[in-house]
Parts: structure tokens; C-alpha cells; sequence
């Protein structure tokens, strides 16, 4: 049983990966400002604090250990050196969810290598000074650089969900279906994803594995975005109204190539992933009803 401290916990992946804690066994803490609730009712402690004010999240866990944080919400280097400074000498070992995005999208798939963390220019700034790719990175350089305890930096490429708040496989459903053009870049590109309760469950195996470093993590197997529309038009019996111009609503899948990784490091360290072909075509099915039932 180890104590655990969830930072962006409370939706998406991040509520997966408490539920299966608390199903393990272990005691979890998890921050949050206290405006979404607590979710998990007694089964966590909530500490209520600004993950984002120095200064208050440093006084919520005043003279508190963990074995292991988990954090979801960290976007710059600015946050990342706050962490450390804060959490120094008083944690095991931290697992930072990083992203596909600190990986140019040339075309080629992509393997840890490919971004080097431990030798990147560290520049500080908040989240408003970088792109999310590139707060990602020098978050990633800084927690290499500053962090006292182990590091791992899970890569995720888009995850996918009936409950993703970001509603990006949702914006395609409900572009098709109210018949509303949509622009691309490159029908062709290929991507990865990966299904929100698999990148729970590997962020639980890379906290309690003894491993460390940026590990990938993403389903087996690509999609162009041609045929990921016409499996939605398949599933909606609707045909989708493509554009490559600027005068329609920017697809967030609208990549210039394909975009996506290799996970030969994660599973050689004893991960097995799922393949996207035994998952995808049903949540595009369940995403269809929702969104059908919602309307």
C-alpha cells in the first residue's frame, strides 16, 4: 500500500487512474480547487489548493510525504520548477504526463529518442509563453534537470473517450451529423490514440514499476483521417462535408502529416497495449448514440 498524490484527478484519464488506485488498495490524496466536487467521496482525501499558486500548494502539503505524484496538469516550466521546489526531499518518485505533442509531426513514427529531455535549453515561463507542445518539452527538461526523485514522462498521443471534456472524436460526430464542413490539411495523414481507461492503467504500471525516463504510450496501430471519417459516416449513415481551405471550422485532428509513435521501451518494460482496430469502431458507435440522444 503506498500513499498517493493525484494532481488532475478528478476527470477524464486522470478519474480513471484514482479509481483504480483506490481499487488497489492504496491511500490517495488528490488537489483540487474544489470547484468540480470531489468525485470519490471518502475514498480520497481532498486537498483543496491551487495547483498553479505557489504559494498555496505549497502550504496544503506543508510537511506532508508521498511515495509517488501523479501529475496530469502541469503545462510549463514555470509549474514544473515550482513543483520541484515545493515536493523535493518529500516524494518517491513522480509520473508526469507529458505528450505526443513534444514530437514534430514529420511523418515518421515516433521513438523516446526523438526528444531529449535531459539535454533540451531550458527556458522558464508560464503556459501563455509556449505553445502546449513546446511547455510540454520544457516541462519535461526542467523535472529531468530539478526533480530529486525518479522521473517518468508518459507520452500520450490524443486520448479517447465517451467522457473526454475536450470533445475532439466528438466535434467529427457532431459535424457529420448536423452536417457542418470541417477543414483538414492532409486527408492522408495517419495518427495514433489511445483509449482514456489504457493511459489510466499506464500510469498506474509506470508508477509502480521501477522504471524511469520518457516511456510512449499509445494504442497499436494507425488511422488516416480519411478513413477515421468514413467510419463515422459508416456509424452516422451521413456524409461528411470535408474542406482543405481555411473557411471551415479547423478540425483538432488537422495535422499537416502523420503523427504518431513506437512502444518497444514500454513494452519491453512488460506494458501490453490494446490495438486500435479492437476498440475504435465502438466508441465511435457509443459517441453516435450520445450524441444523437444529447440532441
Amino acid at each position: 500500500m503506498k500513499n498517493i498524490l493525484v494532481l488532475g484527478g478528478t476527470r477524464f484519464f486522470g478519474r480513471k487512474l484514482v479509481e483504480q488506485l483506490i481499487a488497489e488498495g492504496h491511500n490517495v490524496a488528490i488537489i483540487t480547487r474544489g470547484q468540480s466536487g470531489n468525485p470519490f467521496g471518502d475514498r480520497v482525501e481532498h486537498i483543496q489548493a491551487d495547483r498553479f499558486q505557489t504559494e498555496e500548494l505549497a502550504k496544503a502539503v506543508e510537511g506532508r510525504t508521498f511515495d509517488i505524484v501523479y501529475d496530469n496538469i502541469c503545462y510549463s516550466p514555470d509549474e514544473a520548477k515550482a513543483f520541484c521546489n515545493i515536493f523535493n526531499g518529500k516524494i518517491g518518485k513522480l509520473v508526469f504526463t507529458s505528450t505526443l505533442s513534444t514530437y514534430v509531426a514529420n511523418g515518421t513514427p515516433h521513438i523516446e529518442e526523438d526528444f531529449n529531455p535531459y539535454t533540451y535549453d531550458i527556458q522558464l515561463g508560464d503556459r501563455f509563453a509556449f505553445t502546449y507542445g513546446e511547455g510540454k518539452r520544457q516541462a519535461e527538461a526542467v523535472f529531468f534537470k530539478y526533480a530529486k526523485s525518479p522521473v517518468v514522462a508518459v507520452r500520450f498521443p490524443i486520448v479517447m473517450g465517451e467522457d473526454d471534456y475536450t470533445k475532439r472524436l466528438h466535434f467529427h460526430v457532431e459535424h457529420i451529423l448536423q452536417e457542418i464542413p470541417m477543414g483538414f490539411v492532409n486527408m492522408n495523414a495517419e495518427m495514433g490514440f489511445i483509449l482514456a481507461s489504457e493511459a489510466a492503467a499506464f500510469l498506474y504500471f509506470a508508477g509502480m514499476k521501477n522504471i524511469e525516463g520518457p516511456y510512449n504510450a499509445t494504442a497499436h496501430g494507425t488511422i488516416s483521417l480519411n478513413n477515421l471519417i468514413q467510419l463515422i459516416e459508416k456509424k452516422t449513415g451521413k456524409q461528411a462535408k470535408v474542406s482543405l481551405l481555411d473557411d471551415a471550422d479547423r478540425s483538432p485532428y488537422a495535422i499537416p502529416n502523420s503523427w504518431y509513435m513506437l512502444t518497444n521501451k514500454a513494452e519491453q518494460a512488460g506494458f501490453k497495449f490494446s490495438h486500435l482496430n479492437s476498440w475504435l469502431e465502438t466508441l465511435v458507435e457509443n459517441i453516435v448514440r450520445d450524441v444523437r440522444n444529447y440532441n
